[in-house]
């Protein structure tokens, strides 16, 4: 679609489908091949998907992948989930005391803000010698996950309703929220996952700029 090309658009990825999903539905919809994605959305998440349209926009997004990202994540205490996430499985653990507020603060104050090293879910896309570590992992190997560095410039917490925690989220490129959200419960003593996910900003793309796939279709005359 000439109308289409060149362009990049923030597009709101609903939680379900893969951002290859998004992608390959765009694709199918405008008849352009060469469509691509910078920085991918977890099935379980969603919000901004920052999408280029023809070659030299997906050239571009190299550019943009690198920019400051904001999150609203909502994360469950109490509970721990081997991919981090609500994807599981679940385990209960035991509680002999629920953290106040107070508490929560001091400990995002003290370990969750400025440069943070974090080490990647086991469960995600990142490659480990060429091959995904998701992969790895369903093979039954373990895959050696390496501990990097994060910046993470702001976390305000939204709500908190034990066993339930909803925070805001500023940080740079390379961030995990699923990592963050398990680290923060192991930092409580009593476990923590990640039950939702929505990606408010990626750069200079934001919220309200976001179009849906059906919304592309209408505004482009696909």
């Amino acid at each position: 679609m000439d109308n289409l090309e060149g362009k990049i658009l923030a597009i709101w990825k609903p939680k379900g489908p893969t951002s290859h999903d998004v992608v390959d539905m765009l694709r199918q919809k405008t008849g352009l091949k060469r469509i691509g994605h910078a920085g991918t959305l977890d099935p379980l998440a969603e919000g901004i998907l920052v999408v280029g349209f023809g070659r030299q926009a997906t050239r571009e997004l190299g550019k943009i992948i690198v920019k400051d990202k904001e999150y609203q994540a909502n994360i469950v205490l109490g509970i721990v989930s081997e991919t981090f996430d609500a994807e599981g499985p679940l385990k209960e653990q035991k509680i002999t005391a629920i953290p106040s507020l107070a508490e929560i603060e001091k400990i995002i104050k003290e370990k969750f803000i400025g440069l943070i090293e974090q080490v990647p879910p086991a469960h995600s896309a990142l490659k480990i010698g060429g091959r995904r570590a998701y992969k790895i992992k369903r093979s039954g190997e373990e895959p050696k996950m390496k501990t990097r560095k994060v910046y993470i410039e702001k976390i305000k917490i939204i709500d908190y309703s034990f066993p339930s925690l909803t925070l805001h989220i500023s940080c740079g490129t390379g961030t995990y929220i699923r990592s963050l959200a398990h680290d923060l419960g192991q930092e409580l003593g009593i476990g923590g996952y990640l039950a939702g996910l929505t990606r408010l900003r990626v750069g200079e793309f934001l919220q309200n700029q976001a179009l849906t796939i059906e919304q592309v279709v209408k505004e482009y005359k696909i």
